[in-house]
Protein backbone atom coordinates (compact mmCIF):
# COMPACT_ATOMS: atom_id res chain seq x y z
CA UNK A 1 0.00 0.00 0.00
CA UNK A 2 1.09 3.55 -0.59
CA UNK A 3 2.24 5.61 2.37
CA UNK A 4 -0.89 7.76 2.48
CA UNK A 5 -3.04 4.64 2.54
CA UNK A 6 -1.74 3.31 5.79
CA UNK A 7 -0.30 6.10 7.88
CA UNK A 8 -2.75 7.28 10.50
CA UNK A 9 -2.19 10.19 12.82
CA UNK A 10 -0.25 9.19 15.86
CA UNK A 11 1.59 6.23 14.35
CA UNK A 12 5.17 5.98 15.46
CA UNK A 13 7.91 7.85 13.66
CA UNK A 14 9.68 4.60 12.90
CA UNK A 15 6.80 3.55 10.69
CA UNK A 16 7.94 6.00 8.05
CA UNK A 17 10.60 3.48 7.06
CA UNK A 18 9.84 1.15 4.18
CA UNK A 19 10.13 -1.95 6.33
CA UNK A 20 7.64 -0.68 8.87
CA UNK A 21 5.20 0.49 6.22
CA UNK A 22 5.12 -2.83 4.40
CA UNK A 23 5.61 -0.99 1.10
CA UNK A 24 5.12 -3.30 -1.87
CA UNK A 25 7.53 -3.57 -4.81
CA UNK A 26 6.37 -1.77 -7.94
CA UNK A 27 5.28 -5.09 -9.43
CA UNK A 28 2.71 -5.58 -6.66
CA UNK A 29 -0.57 -3.86 -5.85
CA UNK A 30 -1.09 -0.41 -4.35
CA UNK A 31 -4.29 1.14 -3.04
CA UNK A 32 -5.01 2.64 -6.47
CA UNK A 33 -4.91 -0.71 -8.27
CA UNK A 34 -5.95 -3.00 -5.43
CA UNK A 35 -9.51 -3.89 -4.31
CA UNK A 36 -10.53 -4.39 -7.92
CA UNK A 37 -11.98 -7.89 -7.49
CA UNK A 38 -13.26 -10.32 -4.87
CA UNK A 39 -9.95 -12.12 -4.44
CA UNK A 40 -8.02 -8.95 -3.68
CA UNK A 41 -10.61 -7.74 -1.18
CA UNK A 42 -10.76 -11.16 0.49
CA UNK A 43 -6.97 -11.13 0.87
CA UNK A 44 -7.18 -7.69 2.48
CA UNK A 45 -9.88 -8.83 4.89
CA UNK A 46 -7.87 -11.90 5.91
CA UNK A 47 -4.85 -9.67 6.50
CA UNK A 48 -6.79 -7.86 9.25
CA UNK A 49 -6.70 -11.04 11.33
CA UNK A 50 -2.99 -11.62 11.51
CA UNK A 51 -1.87 -12.60 15.01
CA UNK A 52 0.40 -9.57 15.35
CA UNK A 53 -2.68 -7.33 15.34
CA UNK A 54 -4.37 -9.31 18.16
CA UNK A 55 -1.81 -9.59 20.99
CA UNK A 56 -4.33 -9.53 23.84
CA UNK A 57 -3.49 -8.38 27.36
CA UNK A 58 -0.62 -10.19 29.05
CA UNK A 59 -1.14 -12.06 32.31
CA UNK A 60 2.36 -10.89 33.26
CA UNK A 61 0.78 -7.49 33.96
CA UNK A 62 -1.41 -9.01 36.70
CA UNK A 63 -1.39 -10.66 40.10
CA UNK A 64 -2.12 -14.09 38.56
CA UNK A 65 1.44 -14.39 37.26
CA UNK A 66 4.89 -15.23 38.64
CA UNK A 67 8.11 -15.18 36.64
CA UNK A 68 10.57 -16.19 39.32
CA UNK A 69 11.96 -12.83 40.51
CA UNK A 70 11.18 -10.79 37.39
CA UNK A 71 8.59 -8.04 36.96
CA UNK A 72 7.24 -6.07 34.00
CA UNK A 73 7.07 -2.30 33.52
CA UNK A 74 3.39 -2.55 34.53
CA UNK A 75 4.03 -4.46 37.75
CA UNK A 76 7.05 -2.47 38.87
CA UNK A 77 5.58 0.92 37.91
CA UNK A 78 8.31 1.80 35.42
CA UNK A 79 5.98 1.95 32.42
CA UNK A 80 6.78 4.91 30.17
CA UNK A 81 6.37 6.11 26.62
CA UNK A 82 9.52 4.34 25.44
CA UNK A 83 8.48 0.82 26.53
CA UNK A 84 8.46 -1.43 23.47
CA UNK A 85 5.00 -2.84 24.23
CA UNK A 86 3.49 0.65 24.48
CA UNK A 87 4.94 1.42 21.07
CA UNK A 88 4.16 -1.88 19.34
CA UNK A 89 0.54 -2.02 20.44
CA UNK A 90 0.00 1.61 19.42
CA UNK A 91 1.66 1.24 16.01
CA UNK A 92 0.24 -2.17 15.08
CA UNK A 93 -3.23 -1.19 16.20
CA UNK A 94 -3.21 1.96 14.11
CA UNK A 95 -1.78 -0.01 11.21
CA UNK A 96 -4.71 -2.44 11.16
CA UNK A 97 -7.20 0.40 11.71
CA UNK A 98 -5.74 2.20 8.70
CA UNK A 99 -6.10 -0.95 6.62
CA UNK A 100 -9.71 -1.31 7.76
CA UNK A 101 -10.41 2.30 6.78
CA UNK A 102 -8.80 1.83 3.38
CA UNK A 103 -10.76 -1.35 2.74
CA UNK A 104 -14.08 0.27 3.66
CA UNK A 105 -13.40 3.29 1.46
CA UNK A 106 -12.64 1.04 -1.52
CA UNK A 107 -15.54 -1.39 -1.29
CA UNK A 108 -17.42 0.48 -4.00
CA UNK A 109 -14.95 -0.88 -6.56
CA UNK A 110 -16.53 -4.34 -6.38
CA UNK A 111 -20.18 -3.36 -5.81
CA UNK A 112 -21.29 -4.47 -9.27
CA UNK A 113 -19.24 -7.65 -9.57
CA UNK A 114 -19.54 -9.39 -6.18
CA UNK A 115 -22.69 -10.79 -4.49
CA UNK A 116 -24.21 -8.53 -1.84
CA UNK A 117 -23.83 -11.14 0.89
CA UNK A 118 -20.10 -11.40 0.23
CA UNK A 119 -19.73 -7.62 0.26
CA UNK A 120 -21.61 -7.50 3.57
CA UNK A 121 -19.24 -10.05 5.05
CA UNK A 122 -16.17 -8.13 3.90
CA UNK A 123 -17.59 -4.83 5.13
CA UNK A 124 -18.79 -6.28 8.42
CA UNK A 125 -15.34 -7.70 9.20
CA UNK A 126 -13.70 -4.34 8.51
CA UNK A 127 -16.17 -2.57 10.81
CA UNK A 128 -15.59 -5.22 13.50
CA UNK A 129 -11.82 -4.87 13.35
CA UNK A 130 -11.95 -1.08 13.43
CA UNK A 131 -14.27 -1.17 16.42
CA UNK A 132 -12.28 -3.79 18.34
CA UNK A 133 -8.97 -2.07 17.75
CA UNK A 134 -10.18 1.42 18.62
CA UNK A 135 -11.68 -0.18 21.74
CA UNK A 136 -8.22 -1.46 22.69
CA UNK A 137 -6.71 1.98 22.17
CA UNK A 138 -9.37 3.75 24.26
CA UNK A 139 -9.08 1.20 27.07
CA UNK A 140 -5.30 1.47 27.22
CA UNK A 141 -4.63 5.11 26.29
CA UNK A 142 -7.88 7.03 26.91
CA UNK A 143 -8.36 9.86 24.40
CA UNK A 144 -6.87 8.78 21.07
CA UNK A 145 -6.36 10.04 17.55
CA UNK A 146 -9.50 9.04 15.65
CA UNK A 147 -10.01 8.92 11.91
CA UNK A 148 -12.05 6.87 9.46
CA UNK A 149 -10.42 8.34 6.36
CA UNK A 150 -7.17 7.88 4.43
CA UNK A 151 -4.78 10.55 5.64
CA UNK A 152 -1.83 12.17 3.92
CA UNK A 153 1.36 12.81 5.86
CA UNK A 154 0.55 16.41 6.78
CA UNK A 155 -2.82 15.42 8.21
CA UNK A 156 -1.39 12.39 9.97
CA UNK A 157 1.20 14.37 11.88
CA UNK A 158 -1.07 17.21 12.93
CA UNK A 159 -4.21 15.54 14.30
CA UNK A 160 -5.18 15.93 17.94
CA UNK A 161 -6.58 13.32 20.29
CA UNK A 162 -10.36 12.92 20.30
CA UNK A 163 -12.26 12.67 23.58
CA UNK A 164 -12.69 9.00 24.42
CA UNK A 165 -16.44 9.40 24.92
CA UNK A 166 -16.81 10.56 21.33
CA UNK A 167 -14.68 7.67 20.12
CA UNK A 168 -16.68 5.30 22.33
CA UNK A 169 -19.92 6.12 20.56
CA UNK A 170 -18.27 5.60 17.18
CA UNK A 171 -16.99 2.22 18.37
CA UNK A 172 -20.49 1.16 19.42
CA UNK A 173 -21.79 2.21 15.99
CA UNK A 174 -19.10 0.16 14.24
CA UNK A 175 -19.91 -2.91 16.35
CA UNK A 176 -23.60 -2.47 15.51
CA UNK A 177 -22.84 -2.18 11.78
CA UNK A 178 -20.71 -5.29 12.01
CA UNK A 179 -23.44 -7.22 13.82
CA UNK A 180 -25.97 -6.23 11.15
CA UNK A 181 -23.72 -7.30 8.27
CA UNK A 182 -21.87 -10.35 9.52
CA UNK A 183 -23.12 -13.94 9.31
CA UNK A 184 -23.82 -15.96 12.44
CA UNK A 185 -21.21 -18.50 11.35
CA UNK A 186 -19.13 -19.63 8.41
CA UNK A 187 -20.35 -23.21 8.48
CA UNK A 188 -17.71 -25.87 8.95
CA UNK A 189 -14.87 -23.59 7.88
CA UNK A 190 -12.03 -23.11 10.35
CA UNK A 191 -11.39 -19.60 9.04
CA UNK A 192 -11.64 -17.48 12.19
CA UNK A 193 -13.18 -14.31 10.81
CA UNK A 194 -15.59 -12.22 12.85
CA UNK A 195 -19.24 -13.18 13.23
CA UNK A 196 -22.40 -11.52 14.44
CA UNK A 197 -21.82 -13.05 17.86
CA UNK A 198 -18.26 -11.72 18.01
CA UNK A 199 -19.49 -8.18 17.32
CA UNK A 200 -22.04 -8.41 20.15
CA UNK A 201 -19.56 -10.02 22.56
CA UNK A 202 -16.73 -7.55 21.97
CA UNK A 203 -19.18 -4.67 22.26
CA UNK A 204 -20.24 -6.04 25.65
CA UNK A 205 -16.62 -6.31 26.80
CA UNK A 206 -15.82 -2.75 25.76
CA UNK A 207 -19.02 -1.43 27.33
CA UNK A 208 -18.04 -3.01 30.66
CA UNK A 209 -14.62 -1.38 30.39
CA UNK A 210 -16.38 1.95 29.89
CA UNK A 211 -18.86 1.36 32.74
CA UNK A 212 -21.83 1.37 30.36
CA UNK A 213 -23.64 -1.51 32.02
CA UNK A 214 -26.92 -1.20 30.12
CA UNK A 215 -25.05 -1.33 26.80
CA UNK A 216 -23.06 -4.33 28.03
CA UNK A 217 -26.19 -6.13 29.22
CA UNK A 218 -27.99 -5.66 25.92
CA UNK A 219 -25.01 -6.65 23.79
CA UNK A 220 -24.31 -9.78 25.83
CA UNK A 221 -28.01 -10.71 25.73
CA UNK A 222 -28.06 -10.27 21.94
CA UNK A 223 -25.17 -12.72 21.68
CA UNK A 224 -26.91 -15.19 24.00
CA UNK A 225 -30.18 -14.89 22.06
CA UNK A 226 -28.50 -16.03 18.85
CA UNK A 227 -28.82 -19.52 20.30
CA UNK A 228 -25.74 -20.85 18.52
CA UNK A 229 -23.19 -20.89 21.36
CA UNK A 230 -22.98 -23.36 24.20
CA UNK A 231 -20.52 -24.22 26.94
CA UNK A 232 -18.19 -27.07 26.09
CA UNK A 233 -19.06 -29.91 28.50
CA UNK A 234 -15.52 -30.55 29.78
CA UNK A 235 -13.66 -27.52 31.11
CA UNK A 236 -10.19 -29.10 31.01
CA UNK A 237 -10.61 -30.48 27.50
CA UNK A 238 -11.79 -27.13 26.15
CA UNK A 239 -8.22 -25.78 26.00
CA UNK A 240 -6.49 -28.81 24.49
CA UNK A 241 -4.97 -28.76 21.01
CA UNK A 242 -7.34 -31.51 19.93
CA UNK A 243 -10.45 -29.46 20.76
CA UNK A 244 -10.95 -27.51 17.55
CA UNK A 245 -13.77 -25.05 16.90
CA UNK A 246 -16.05 -25.88 19.85
CA UNK A 247 -19.39 -24.08 20.03
CA UNK A 248 -18.13 -22.15 23.06
CA UNK A 249 -15.44 -20.26 21.15
CA UNK A 250 -16.76 -17.06 19.61
CA UNK A 251 -13.51 -15.57 18.31
CA UNK A 252 -9.97 -16.93 18.21
CA UNK A 253 -6.66 -16.65 16.43
CA UNK A 254 -5.92 -20.06 14.87
CA UNK A 255 -2.51 -21.61 15.31
CA UNK A 256 -0.95 -24.34 13.20
CA UNK A 257 2.43 -26.06 13.12
CA UNK A 258 1.94 -26.67 9.41
CA UNK A 259 1.71 -22.91 8.87
CA UNK A 260 4.48 -22.19 11.40
CA UNK A 261 2.08 -20.29 13.65
CA UNK A 262 2.74 -21.63 17.14
CA UNK A 263 3.21 -20.61 20.75
CA UNK A 264 6.51 -21.18 22.57
CA UNK A 265 5.70 -22.99 25.81
CA UNK A 266 8.96 -24.25 27.31
CA UNK A 267 8.78 -21.76 30.20
CA UNK A 268 5.50 -23.34 31.33
CA UNK A 269 6.61 -26.96 31.44
CA UNK A 270 8.25 -29.09 34.17
CA UNK A 271 11.97 -29.61 34.12
CA UNK A 272 11.49 -33.37 34.25
CA UNK A 273 9.81 -33.17 30.83
CA UNK A 274 12.52 -30.89 29.41
CA UNK A 275 10.87 -27.58 30.22
CA UNK A 276 12.27 -24.71 32.22
CA UNK A 277 10.58 -25.64 35.45
CA UNK A 278 7.87 -23.07 36.02
CA UNK A 279 9.88 -20.03 35.01
CA UNK A 280 6.38 -18.78 34.23
CA UNK A 281 3.93 -19.98 36.85
CA UNK A 282 0.56 -19.21 38.38
CA UNK A 283 0.94 -17.01 41.44
CA UNK A 284 0.00 -17.93 44.97
CA UNK A 285 -2.48 -15.05 44.72
CA UNK A 286 -4.35 -16.92 41.97
CA UNK A 287 -4.06 -20.28 43.76
CA UNK A 288 -5.73 -18.91 46.88
CA UNK A 289 -8.58 -17.36 44.88
CA UNK A 290 -10.15 -20.71 43.95
CA UNK A 291 -13.14 -21.50 46.14
CA UNK A 292 -13.69 -24.74 47.97
CA UNK A 293 -16.26 -27.26 46.78
CA UNK A 294 -18.81 -25.82 49.22
CA UNK A 295 -18.63 -22.51 47.33
CA UNK A 296 -16.83 -20.71 50.16
CA UNK A 297 -13.45 -18.95 50.05
CA UNK A 298 -10.62 -20.79 51.74
CA UNK A 299 -10.67 -18.62 54.88
CA UNK A 300 -14.34 -19.45 55.49
CA UNK A 301 -14.60 -23.06 54.37
CA UNK A 302 -14.08 -25.93 56.85
CA UNK A 303 -13.02 -28.02 53.86
CA UNK A 304 -9.78 -26.14 53.26
CA UNK A 305 -6.55 -27.64 54.51
CA UNK A 306 -3.48 -25.44 53.89
CA UNK A 307 -1.25 -28.52 54.14
CA UNK A 308 -3.25 -30.17 51.33
CA UNK A 309 -4.27 -27.09 49.35
CA UNK A 310 -5.58 -28.87 46.25
CA UNK A 311 -8.09 -30.95 48.19
CA UNK A 312 -11.76 -29.93 48.07
CA UNK A 313 -11.18 -27.05 45.66
CA UNK A 314 -13.21 -25.90 42.66
CA UNK A 315 -12.25 -28.21 39.76
CA UNK A 316 -10.87 -25.26 37.81
CA UNK A 317 -8.04 -25.07 40.34
CA UNK A 318 -6.53 -28.40 39.25
CA UNK A 319 -7.39 -27.62 35.62
CA UNK A 320 -5.30 -24.43 35.83
CA UNK A 321 -2.52 -25.46 38.27
CA UNK A 322 -0.87 -28.90 38.38
CA UNK A 323 -1.78 -30.67 41.66
CA UNK A 324 1.04 -32.09 43.72
CA UNK A 325 1.61 -35.83 43.45
CA UNK A 326 -0.39 -35.98 40.19
CA UNK A 327 0.69 -37.41 36.85
CA UNK A 328 1.67 -34.60 34.49
CA UNK A 329 3.30 -35.14 31.09
CA UNK A 330 4.13 -38.71 32.16
CA UNK A 331 5.91 -37.73 35.36
CA UNK A 332 4.67 -37.38 38.92
CA UNK A 333 4.81 -33.69 39.80
CA UNK A 334 6.01 -33.09 43.33
CA UNK A 335 8.01 -30.01 44.41
CA UNK A 336 8.47 -31.28 48.00
CA UNK A 337 12.15 -30.87 48.97
CA UNK A 338 12.34 -34.45 50.30
CA UNK A 339 11.04 -35.89 47.00
CA UNK A 340 14.40 -36.17 45.29
CA UNK A 341 13.15 -38.94 43.02
CA UNK A 342 9.88 -39.28 41.08
CA UNK A 343 8.23 -41.79 38.77
CA UNK A 344 8.93 -41.46 35.06
CA UNK A 345 6.04 -43.23 33.33
CA UNK A 346 7.90 -43.15 30.02
CA UNK A 347 10.45 -45.61 31.42
CA UNK A 348 8.49 -47.09 34.31
CA UNK A 349 11.35 -46.23 36.66
CA UNK A 350 12.08 -43.69 39.36
CA UNK A 351 14.41 -40.87 38.33
CA UNK A 352 15.99 -37.74 39.76
CA UNK A 353 13.30 -35.15 40.46
CA UNK A 354 14.35 -31.98 38.70
CA UNK A 355 11.10 -30.27 39.74
CA UNK A 356 12.12 -29.76 43.34
CA UNK A 357 14.50 -26.98 44.31
CA UNK A 358 16.43 -29.33 46.59
CA UNK A 359 17.68 -30.92 43.34
CA UNK A 360 17.38 -28.16 40.71
CA UNK A 361 18.02 -24.57 41.73
CA UNK A 362 15.71 -23.11 39.11
CA UNK A 363 12.71 -25.39 39.61
CA UNK A 364 9.50 -23.47 40.29
CA UNK A 365 10.14 -20.85 42.96
CA UNK A 366 6.60 -21.12 44.32
CA UNK A 367 6.05 -24.81 43.66
CA UNK A 368 3.32 -24.21 41.09
CA UNK A 369 3.07 -25.22 37.44
CA UNK A 370 0.67 -24.07 34.74
CA UNK A 371 -1.77 -26.77 33.58
CA UNK A 372 -4.46 -25.23 31.35
CA UNK A 373 -4.34 -26.75 27.87
CA UNK A 374 -1.04 -28.56 28.51
CA UNK A 375 -0.69 -31.99 26.92
CA UNK A 376 1.89 -34.21 25.24
CA UNK A 377 1.26 -32.39 21.95
CA UNK A 378 3.50 -29.66 23.37
CA UNK A 379 6.44 -32.05 23.35
CA UNK A 380 9.15 -32.57 22.23
CA UNK A 381 9.75 -29.23 20.46
CA UNK A 382 7.91 -27.05 23.03
CA UNK A 383 5.78 -25.37 20.37
CA UNK A 384 2.02 -25.51 20.91
CA UNK A 385 -0.70 -24.98 18.33
CA UNK A 386 -3.63 -24.44 20.67
CA UNK A 387 -5.81 -21.67 19.22
CA UNK A 388 -5.54 -18.32 20.99
CA UNK A 389 -9.06 -17.91 22.34
CA UNK A 390 -9.98 -14.23 22.51
CA UNK A 391 -13.69 -14.57 23.29
CA UNK A 392 -15.78 -17.49 24.49
CA UNK A 393 -19.37 -17.95 25.55
CA UNK A 394 -18.56 -18.30 29.26
CA UNK A 395 -17.33 -14.70 29.17
CA UNK A 396 -20.56 -13.53 27.55
CA UNK A 397 -22.63 -15.22 30.26
CA UNK A 398 -20.57 -13.68 33.05
CA UNK A 399 -20.53 -10.26 31.37
CA UNK A 400 -24.32 -10.38 31.16
CA UNK A 401 -24.54 -11.32 34.84
CA UNK A 402 -22.09 -8.61 35.88
CA UNK A 403 -23.92 -5.91 33.96
CA UNK A 404 -27.22 -6.93 35.53
CA UNK A 405 -25.66 -6.99 39.01
CA UNK A 406 -24.18 -3.51 38.60
CA UNK A 407 -27.52 -2.20 37.31
CA UNK A 408 -29.30 -3.64 40.32
CA UNK A 409 -31.37 -5.86 38.04
CA UNK A 410 -30.75 -9.09 39.94
CA UNK A 411 -33.23 -11.67 38.69
CA UNK A 412 -33.21 -15.41 37.90
CA UNK A 413 -31.37 -14.84 34.61
CA UNK A 414 -28.32 -13.66 36.59
CA UNK A 415 -28.18 -16.89 38.56
CA UNK A 416 -28.87 -18.96 35.45
CA UNK A 417 -25.92 -17.40 33.61
CA UNK A 418 -23.49 -17.73 36.53
CA UNK A 419 -24.58 -21.23 37.49
CA UNK A 420 -24.27 -22.44 33.91
CA UNK A 421 -20.58 -21.54 34.04
CA UNK A 422 -19.99 -22.96 37.51
CA UNK A 423 -21.92 -26.18 36.91
CA UNK A 424 -19.92 -26.85 33.75
CA UNK A 425 -16.73 -26.69 35.83
CA UNK A 426 -18.11 -29.54 37.94
CA UNK A 427 -19.25 -31.47 34.87
CA UNK A 428 -22.93 -31.39 35.79
CA UNK A 429 -26.10 -29.70 34.60
CA UNK A 430 -27.05 -26.41 36.33
CA UNK A 431 -30.22 -27.92 37.78
CA UNK A 432 -28.18 -30.57 39.64
CA UNK A 433 -27.73 -28.25 42.59
CA UNK A 434 -26.75 -31.09 44.91
CA UNK A 435 -23.68 -31.79 42.75
CA UNK A 436 -22.06 -28.34 42.83
CA UNK A 437 -22.25 -25.18 44.97
CA UNK A 438 -24.98 -23.29 43.12
CA UNK A 439 -24.95 -19.50 43.40
CA UNK A 440 -28.00 -18.28 45.30
CA UNK A 441 -27.02 -14.88 46.74
CA UNK A 442 -29.37 -12.06 45.88
CA UNK A 443 -27.81 -8.91 47.35
CA UNK A 444 -25.63 -6.83 45.08
CA UNK A 445 -22.47 -6.73 47.21
CA UNK A 446 -22.34 -10.49 47.74
CA UNK A 447 -23.06 -11.26 44.11
CA UNK A 448 -20.39 -8.80 43.01
CA UNK A 449 -17.82 -10.68 45.11
CA UNK A 450 -18.97 -14.03 43.75
CA UNK A 451 -18.92 -12.74 40.18
CA UNK A 452 -15.39 -11.38 40.47
CA UNK A 453 -14.13 -14.61 42.00
CA UNK A 454 -15.95 -16.64 39.35
CA UNK A 455 -14.26 -14.68 36.58
CA UNK A 456 -10.85 -15.22 38.12
CA UNK A 457 -11.37 -18.97 38.49
CA UNK A 458 -12.85 -19.34 35.01
CA UNK A 459 -10.37 -17.24 33.02
CA UNK A 460 -7.04 -17.82 34.78
CA UNK A 461 -4.16 -17.30 32.32
CA UNK A 462 -6.46 -16.36 29.42
CA UNK A 463 -5.48 -12.68 29.19
CA UNK A 464 -8.65 -11.49 30.93
CA UNK A 465 -7.41 -10.51 34.38
CA UNK A 466 -5.68 -7.27 33.33
CA UNK A 467 -8.85 -5.82 31.85
CA UNK A 468 -10.78 -6.81 34.97
CA UNK A 469 -8.45 -5.29 37.56
CA UNK A 470 -8.20 -2.06 35.58
CA UNK A 471 -11.92 -1.60 34.99
CA UNK A 472 -12.78 -2.61 38.58
CA UNK A 473 -10.16 -0.11 39.78
CA UNK A 474 -8.52 -2.68 42.05
CA UNK A 475 -5.13 -2.72 40.31
CA UNK A 476 -3.79 -0.29 42.91
CA UNK A 477 -4.61 -2.91 45.57
CA UNK A 478 -3.63 -6.18 43.92
CA UNK A 479 -0.50 -4.86 42.21
CA UNK A 480 0.83 -3.25 45.36
CA UNK A 481 1.10 -6.63 47.07
CA UNK A 482 4.34 -8.54 46.98
CA UNK A 483 4.99 -11.79 45.14
CA UNK A 484 5.82 -14.69 47.44
CA UNK A 485 7.35 -18.12 47.03
CA UNK A 486 8.98 -20.90 48.99
CA UNK A 487 11.87 -20.32 51.35
CA UNK A 488 15.28 -21.50 50.26
CA UNK A 489 15.62 -25.24 50.78
CA UNK A 490 17.41 -25.32 54.16
CA UNK A 491 15.01 -22.82 55.73
CA UNK A 492 12.03 -24.45 54.03
CA UNK A 493 12.84 -27.82 55.63
CA UNK A 494 13.52 -26.30 59.04
CA UNK A 495 10.61 -23.86 59.30
CA UNK A 496 7.91 -25.48 57.17
CA UNK A 497 8.50 -29.14 56.29
CA UNK A 498 9.88 -30.30 59.66
CA UNK A 499 7.09 -28.44 61.46
CA UNK A 500 4.39 -30.29 59.51
CA UNK A 501 3.35 -27.08 57.72
CA UNK A 502 3.96 -28.13 54.11
CA UNK A 503 2.67 -26.77 51.73
CA UNK A 504 1.19 -23.56 53.15
CA UNK A 505 1.98 -22.73 56.77
CA UNK A 506 -1.12 -20.51 57.14
CA UNK A 507 -4.52 -19.82 55.65
CA UNK A 508 -4.66 -16.22 54.38
CA UNK A 509 -7.67 -13.94 54.71
CA UNK A 510 -9.66 -13.30 51.53
CA UNK A 511 -11.24 -9.88 50.98
CA UNK A 512 -14.41 -8.72 49.22
CA UNK A 513 -12.68 -8.86 45.82
CA UNK A 514 -11.53 -12.44 46.35
CA UNK A 515 -7.96 -11.29 46.98
CA UNK A 516 -5.71 -13.07 49.49
CA UNK A 517 -3.48 -11.30 52.02
CA UNK A 518 -0.28 -13.36 52.06
CA UNK A 519 1.80 -10.90 54.08
CA UNK A 520 1.27 -12.60 57.50
CA UNK A 521 3.13 -15.69 56.23
CA UNK A 522 6.02 -13.49 55.18
CA UNK A 523 6.02 -11.54 58.42
CA UNK A 524 6.19 -14.85 60.30
CA UNK A 525 9.28 -15.77 58.28
CA UNK A 526 7.59 -18.78 56.68
CA UNK A 527 7.70 -17.73 53.03
CA UNK A 528 10.08 -15.76 50.86
CA UNK A 529 9.37 -12.50 49.09
CA UNK A 530 10.31 -12.96 45.45
CA UNK A 531 9.54 -9.47 44.19
CA UNK A 532 7.91 -6.21 45.22
CA UNK A 533 5.10 -5.21 42.91
CA UNK A 534 4.29 -1.54 42.45
CA UNK A 535 1.41 0.24 40.75
CA UNK A 536 0.93 4.01 40.72
CA UNK A 537 -2.68 5.15 40.82
CA UNK A 538 -4.37 6.94 39.16
CA UNK A 539 -1.51 7.32 36.67
CA UNK A 540 -1.26 3.70 35.54
CA UNK A 541 -4.95 3.22 34.83
CA UNK A 542 -3.97 4.68 31.46
CA UNK A 543 -0.84 3.94 29.48
CA UNK A 544 1.43 6.72 28.17
CA UNK A 545 1.24 7.84 24.58
CA UNK A 546 4.47 6.68 22.87
CA UNK A 547 7.14 9.33 23.37
CA UNK A 548 8.10 9.40 19.70
CA UNK A 549 4.49 10.25 18.82
CA UNK A 550 4.66 13.32 21.05
CA UNK A 551 7.91 14.34 19.38
CA UNK A 552 6.61 14.15 15.82
CA UNK A 553 3.18 15.68 16.48
CA UNK A 554 3.06 18.89 18.48
CA UNK A 555 -0.72 18.59 18.77
CA UNK A 556 -0.52 15.41 20.87
CA UNK A 557 -0.49 15.77 24.65
CA UNK A 558 0.74 13.13 27.06
CA UNK A 559 -1.39 11.34 29.64
CA UNK A 560 -1.10 12.67 33.23
CA UNK A 561 1.93 11.55 35.22
CA UNK A 562 4.09 10.44 32.28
Amino acid sequence: MKTNAIILAGMVAGMISCAELDLNPLSEGSSEAWYSNETEVEMSVNDLFREVFWPGYSDSWTDDFTNREALTPVTNATINGEWGTVNSIWSNTYKVIARSNTLLLNMEKIQNTVPEQTINTFTGNAHFVRAAKYADLVFLYGDVVYSTTILDLEEAFSMERTDKNTVKEAIYEDFDRAANLLPESYGSSENKLATKGAAYAFKARFALQMGDFAVARDAAKACMDLGIYELYPNYSELFLTSTRNPQEVIFAMPRSRALNVTWGVRNYLPRNAGGWGGAVAPSWDLFHAFLCTDGLPIDESPLYDPQNPFDNRDPRCAATIVPFQSRHLNFIYQPHPDSTEVMNFNTGNMQTNNDTRSVAQFASFNGLLYNKGVDEEWLPNFQAENDQILMRFADVLLMYAEAKIELGGIDPTVHEAMNAVRARAYGVAPEQTDAYPAITQTDQASLRTVLRTERRMEFGFEGIRYSDIIRWKIAEKVLNRDIYGMLDVAELKEKVVDQGLWFFPMTPEIDEDGVADLSPMFEAGLVKRLAIRRFEAPKQYLWPIPSKEILINANLDQNPGY
